[in-house]
């Protein structure tokens, strides 16, 4: 029992000194977004108050940033899982596309089935989807060598493509721009439906499954053979090699099921909020952001799940600061900044410049006793 408190409160402490430094850094960059407000002649205190009552402001606001950042965390945990393997999964995007459109399919084509099974058999095949789309990348990156930031990139281009084509043809609204509906017994269930709180909101208890695909990740990745082989792989690929661990396979892998949470992603938007998937002339950009995500989350679960509020916040806050006249390119500066902050590890960098000039000045006071 002593054991196992232990091994808890050593979990907590690495996970709290693994997100800390990302955390004081969002902290600073809301202080530097502030004084560029201020610059340009806004009150940030205003600015702040409508960002945040945008996104927080009551109960069908909230539940608007949670279908935001359920999205994002799975995107996120994406790319964060991938990154543990020392793969860049730039292609989340064109993965989430593709389980979008693989779970409308589920969704649409079997008819008569309980609720509880189909959306199932929905959000598992969305997930496929993606996971062997991701895995062809995968393969590629074992097998023959190729770089999987390049193939990943023209994947997504397929994938917008090929879905394009199959809502206009096969899957398509007769003479409309976008796809059919899935069946109702596809949809995941709202909270609209229970709670008239959330009566203007289309949150719905796909954040339970992202939450807990986040604890899952963790678990996976520290606390099992195969995570600590996909990490180790990700640490140094010769010294896994030397040791015994198949660096192929694991590449492989990684990279499925790192595709898995993106078409999960997908599969989500598609049976919880949209029911059909429009024609695409651009980009989701949901999987674009989760490599901020994953990013300012510092590819930890537990941190992606902040770092995914957060960006959900700033998204749907935004159009709340337009309201107060306040330039809504504000929010991507606020995001930059956050990233740059984050990305340059400027609060690590901080500290340690302050311990070392602690120390040489306990060193300069011990050899003037001396």
């Amino acid at each position: 029992m002593e054991s196992m408190k232990s091994e808890f409160k050593s979990n907590i402490k690495n996970t709290f000194s693994e997100i800390m430094y990302p955390l004081i850094a969002i902290v600073f960059s809301f202080v530097a977004a502030g004084i560029l407000v201020y610059a340009f002649g806004k009150d940030p205190i205003v600015a702040f108050k409508a960002l945040f009552w945008g996104s927080l402001g009551d109960l069908n606001k909230v539940g608007e940033t949670l279908v935001t950042t359920t999205t994002l965390i799975l995107t996120g945990l994406s790319i964060a899982f991938a990154f543990r393997c020392g793969l860049f999964n730039i292609g989340a995007e064109g993965q989430f596309i593709m389980g979008g459109v693989i779970s409308l399919w589920a969704g649409w084509a079997f008819k008569g089935l309980p609720a509880f099974l189909h959306v199932t058999i929905t959000l598992i095949a969305g997930a496929i989807g993606g996971g062997l789309w991701a895995g062809i990348i995968g393969w590629l990156k074992a097998k023959v060598g190729s770089h999987e930031v390049i193939n990943s990139i023209m994947m997504n281009y397929i994938a917008m493509n090929l879905s394009n084509y199959l809502i206009m043809t096969v899957l398509n609204e007769p003479n409309k721009a976008f796809s059919v509906e899935i069946e109702k017994s596809a949809r995941l269930w709202r909270l609209s439906e229970k709670f008239i709180q959330f009566k203007y909101s289309r949150i719905h208890i796909g954040i339970l499954i992202a939450l807990i695909v986040a604890l899952f990740t963790y678990y996976l990745l520290n606390k099992t053979i195969r995570g600590y082989e996909i990490r180790a792989v990700g640490f140094n690929p010769g010294a896994a090699e030397y040791g015994g661990i198949d660096v192929s396979k694991n590449i492989v892998l990684a990279m499925f099921i790192s595709g898995l949470f993106a078409g999960l992603a997908g599969g989500i938007q598609t049976a919880g909020v949209q029911y059909r998937v429009n024609n695409l002339f651009g980009f989701t950009g949901y999987g674009l952001d989760g490599i901020a995500v994953a990013l300012v989350g510092n590819n930890h679960p537990i941190g992606v799940i902040l770092s995914a509020l957060l960006f959900g916040i700033l998204q749907k806050g935004g159009p709340m600061m337009q309201v107060e006249g306040i330039p809504k390119e504000v929010v991507g500066i606020i995001q930059g900044i956050i990233i740059l902050f984050v990305a340059a590890n400027f609060v690590r960098v901080m500290a340690k410049t302050f311990r070392g000039k602690k120390a040489s000045h306990e060193a300069k006071i011990k050899e003037g006793v001396k």
